[in-house]
């Protein structure tokens, strides 16, 4: 008995270290560096205090669907804001690909992170990010669409003649860039990438728009909170393109913590996203629609998303 019981000890010692089996350290989706007893789906804080992290600097990063010097000065205030309530530096880390981003959380050079929708269940997977916020409207109602673009005077008229034609990505882990749309053309027109159309990707949801908007591109899958943040600011012209196609509401950019920063810390940051004040700030010029933080779970904010994922055969491989 005491040798079992020594056994099960150094078993749950090395789940925690992420190198136990399955049956130890459930994990569903996960890498196999975390473990999820709670079964919510993100990675849970390792039980060795050891191995938690409380940085003296921590590190934030928006998702990087535009221009990362654009979204330096919008966040500043934020920025600030969290310095004050946790009592650490705070620096704005700017990203420019999605692999980059669960790159650096996943090797412990990023603490805090705006994800893209379609990208939350990739970083909760392999880098280990626990979401918890996303903006929203004062009510509380958020959320945002797929819209596929054409230009202005582009003879195409339904997602029905996009047949023959070449349609514009963004990124394989982007939800309305890639996710959302081939999925929804395959299911309601039967539609099948490269088969029944071409596709290219961009890279970014700005470089779509605009793309669709000088004639670049002959369509364009995009997030039209993207696409109404430009034409706020008069990056694009609504005159230069048409929607073909809108979507239902999805969940919109999904804010975390790496799983294993320090508790205390986590429970400061947190406190900075729901008591920042909005009002005049540079976030609310910029993200007109949003005036608060709200509470956000992955297991069911963001089942939409992996069942898109699934439709679309979409495995979290984190290798």
């Amino acid at each position: 008995m005491r040798k079992l019981i020594g056994s099960l000890l150094v078993l749950s010692a090395l789940c925690w270290a992420g190198t136990a089996n399955a049956q130890d350290c459930p994990r569903g989706t996960l890498d196999e560096q975390y473990c999820d007893y709670n079964n919510d789906l993100v990675a849970d804080l390792p039980r060795d205090d050891s191995q938690w992290v409380d940085p003296d600097t921590i590190i934030f990063s928006y998702t990087p669907v535009e221009d990362p010097a654009v979204y330096a000065k919008v966040w500043d205030g934020f920025i600030n804001h969290m310095a004050d309530v946790t009592g650490k530096k705070v620096v704005f880390f700017p990203v420019q690909s999605y692999a980059a981003q669960y790159e650096a959380m996943r090797s412990g050079r990023l603490h805090i992170a705006g994800v893209n929708t379609g990208g939350n269940p990739v970083a909760v997977s392999c880098a280990g990010l626990v979401p918890f916020a996303m903006m929203a409207a004062k009510d509380g109602s958020f959320g945002y669409e797929m819209e596929i673009l054409v230009p202005a005077d582009s003879d195409i008229q339904t997602p029905a003649d996009l047949k023959g034609k070449t349609l514009a990505f963004t990124s394989p882990t982007s939800n309305s860039g890639f996710k959302a749309p081939s999925a929804i053309l395959k299911s309601e027109f039967g539609l099948v990438a490269d088969e029944d159309f071409q596709t290219t990707f961009s890279g970014k949801h700005d470089n779509s728009i605009l793309g669709v908007a000088n004639n670049d591109y002959e369509a364009a899958a995009v997030a039209n909170s993207v696409l109404k943040r430009m034409v706020d600011r008069n990056a694009v012209d609504p005159a230069s393109y048409r929607s073909i196609y809108k979507s239902q509401t999805f969940p919109t950019t999904g804010y975390g913590h790496a799983h294993n920063l320090h508790p205390v810390v986590a429970a400061k940051i947190k406190e900075a996203f729901f008591s920042f004040p909005w009002e005049g700030s540079d976030l609310q010029k910029e993200f007109q629609k949003e005036g608060r933080f709200v509470s956000i779970h992955h297991k069911s904010d963001w089942a939409v998303i992996r069942q898109i994922d699934a439709a679309n055969g979409v495995s979290y491989d984190c290798k």
